[in-house]
């Protein structure tokens, strides 16, 4: 149950992804380009990401477990530090670099190409790197960084 449940809503998001064109490159460059051919509908989408988050969150806050039988875990609040920053700007330099993130390439796999795998295995080879290289020799701010934890639920 739970890998089909994992498996559809997968398939719901990479159809949002599609229906909702972040999956196609020129697309999210032209919303990024405020300075040029801005096209602002995406905003449209994220503000709608937004609330069906916020709603979710709420939802998740009532409910004893999931709809599995699992419980509901949500990522660790960490504190924002350089490391946060750093890679979120890396994140948001990379994406405005070539209009793609990572779930938008995997759905744009089907759709884009040799564009997407190409952006898929420079993604895998920086995550490689990162993992061998990076990793053991950058101090760790905390415990348990990426880590998950149950959400909390107002008793």
């Amino acid at each position: 149950m739970t890998k089909f449940a994992a498996f559809l809503c997968g398939l719901i998001f990479g159809f949002g992804l599609v229906v909702a064109q972040m999956s196609n490159p020129s697309k999210v460059l032209n919303f990024l380009d405020i300075a040029g051919h801005w096209d602002p509908s995406l905003a449209f989408v994220m503000g709608g990401a937004v609330i069906v988050t916020f709603l979710g969150y709420r939802l998740v806050g009532r409910a004893p477990v999931s709809l599995t039988g699992r419980p509901f875990e949500a990522p660790r609040t960490l504190p924002i530090d350089a490391r946060l920053v750093s890679g979120a700007a890396l994140f948001g330099i990379g994406w405005g670099l070539v209009g793609l993130c990572p779930g938008p390439a995997i759905v744009a796999l089907g759709v884009d190409g040799w564009e997407a795998v190409l952006f898929i295995a420079a993604m895998a080879i920086g995550m490689v790197l990162y993992d061998r290289v990076l990793r053991p020799i950058l101090p760790s701010d905390s415990p348990d960084p990426g880590g998950i934890a149950a959400v909390s639920r107002p008793r």
